[in-house]
């Protein structure tokens, strides 16, 4: 069997991990870069609109902090969004000083320009085009490949943590499965780092690519740690509804600059919904999009900026326009089919804001924590800044807690294949992916009741049964790894849904359609070892 060993083994390759990697790596700290498939991958890289941070003299940190506190719908943590908030102009110069080329003002040579999305109140999301999830990875992917001390393991699925006896336990390295080989390969480390991104792919329509199967949050579950607010499940407005588009999101940015939300018949409905129209926050247009469906029937609904001119939108979206070129729409004149869809899990790993576990030695970072920075509803454009911001802090933690405490590094012990066998029906795992996709879009999208959590969760039961005793019974796969994983995270995402009897955020209940004051709080769930 391969053996690794490292100071910090980081799981996940978004902005999260490869951050925090570079940041390490400057500070003389070995690590290992673990990724599912490529190191460019994952949901940092698909992101659109930009990074929410103060830099107009005319915008200011309360503004900011207030526009945060009133998406998160009562739950945010208004230290962390303070602390994450005041450190984000920091966060954008680290990234130009890396190799970031923001868009700049044409009218002003050396300024940033600042594009408006859902539920700002100033022009406050610097970006690079509306491909700035890309040209972020690739500038930090750069900069890895060069880096030294830092390890980076591609085509690596990780299986379960390992963790020593102790008063307190602490975590020791991870067992990962080599996609390439088939052998699950021990990583042994001081510290490991969970930055494995959301669960979107738990739902039949999602933004979010094919590794967005929840695997840190599950993993940290299974190792003891408790998880946080796990029904706030983000619901992308529009997400461009065309057969050949796969999962293709048309950004915030759109509405941000003067796109309008029709009906087939060219009339507007989102003033009807909200005072804010067209920049109230995602839950809302996402709610108001569900609503204009299911009472027209209609498949979906339409984008139309076709009034800002040909030379506006290329200008602007590029890469948003070319896409509908290439189906047929033309933006400067044709209005863009949209839909929601799943896109951004709000809840995760419960952490400090070193982005510590309860778990010693063990961290979480972006998509797949909970610091308290989201509440009930992310606001457009703070999640690449919560990377950014999160790896500064949690690679200073790091480098004091290595400092301060030296464990021996474990041995640790061969993964056991020895009473299994290879699976002789994979089309049980296909089956039981396409069911839970099916039944948690049903049951546990936009809009639930108390009936739909409890048949969800009737299902969930039985999947995770036949998962079980495939999982003890047959050689592994990733397939299998990331569909126990969804199975697990979906009934967390359940669990959490059904304990809150009110409608807060992005949970919304036709049994309990209004907010209750006295529950708002945490949604905590702890595990049972």
């Amino acid at each position: 069997m391969v053996a690794h060993q490292t100071q910090v083994a980081i799981v996940g390759s978004g902005l999260a991990g490869l951050s925090l990697a570079l940041r390490l790596s400057d500070q003389g700290i070995d690590c290992i870069v673990l990724t599912k498939s490529a190191l460019a991958s994952g949901s940092s890289l698909w992101a659109q609109g930009g990074i929410a941070a103060v830099l107009d003299p005319k915008d200011s940190f309360e503004s900011h902090i207030q526009d945060t506190l009133v998406a998160g719908a009562g739950l945010c943590d208004e230290q962390t969004v303070r602390t994450v908030v005041e450190q984000a102009p920091n966060a954008i110069d680290w990234l130009r000083q890396a190799g970031v080329h923001f868009d700049l003002k044409q009218s002003v040579p050396g300024q940033l320009h600042l594009t408006r999305e859902g539920g700002h109140a100033h022009r406050r999301v610097a970006h690079v085009a509306d491909t700035t999830g890309q040209a972020v990875i690739k500038t930090l992917e750069e900069q890895l490949l060069a880096a030294e001390r830092v390890t980076v393991l591609e085509n690596y699925t990780a299986v379960d943590l390992t963790t020593a006896v102790g008063d307190p336990p602490r975590i020791t390295g991870l067992y990962a499965l080599n996609v390439v080989t088939g052998q699950v390969e021990t990583i042994s480390a001081d510290i490991v780092v969970l930055a494995t991104g959301g669960a979107s792919k738990a739902y039949l329509y999602t933004s979010n690519p094919d590794t967005s199967t929840g695997d840190g949050i599950a993993m940290a579950w299974r190792a003891g740690c408790p998880v946080s607010n796990m029904e706030f499940v983000q619901f992308h407005p529009t997400c461009l509804f065309h057969p050949h588009a796969g999962s293709f999101l048309i950004s915030e940015a759109v509405r941000g600059e003067g796109g309008i939300l029709v009906l087939p018949d060219g009339s507007a409905f989102m003033n009807t919904h909200d005072t804010r129209a067209e920049l109230a926050s995602r839950d809302i247009v996402a709610r108001a999009i569900d609503y204009e469906m299911k009472k027209g029937g209609l498949d979906c609904v339409y984008l139309d900026i076709s009034h800002k001119g040909r030379d506006h939108i290329t200008q602007h979206f590029p890469a948003i326009y070319e896409r509908c070129q290439t189906l047929g729409i033309d933006m400067a004149h044709d209005p863009v089919p949209v839909v929601p869809a799943a896109h951004y899990t709000c809840g995760g790993i419960t952490t400090n804001l070193q982005g510590r576990t309860e778990l010693a030695g063990l961290y979480a970072l972006g998509e797949n924590s909970d610091a308290g920075f989201h509440g009930a509803n992310r606001l457009a454009s703070n999640s690449l800044l919560e990377c950014v911001v999160f790896s500064e802090r949690a690679a200073d933690d790091i480098a004091r807690t290595l400092d301060q405490q030296r464990h021996p590094q474990a041995d640790l012990p061969p993964w056991d294949e020895s009473k299994v066998t290879d699976p002789d029906e994979l089309v049980v795992i296909s089956h039981n992916w396409e069911e839970l996709r099916h039944f948690m879009w049903d049951y546990v999208g936009i809009v639930r009741t108390s009936r739909r959590l409890q048949r969800a969760a009737n299902r969930l039961h039985l999947l995770n049964e036949e998962i079980r005793d495939f999982y003890s019974n047959f050689t592994i796969s990733q397939d299998l790894l990331e569909l126990r994983n969804l199975v697990l995270v979906s009934e967390l995402i359940v669990r959490c849904a059904a304990q809150r009897k009110e409608s807060r955020g992005l949970h919304y209940t036709l049994d309990y359609p209004g907010a209750n004051p006295s529950l708002c709080q945490n949604t905590t769930l702890t595990p049972k070892l």
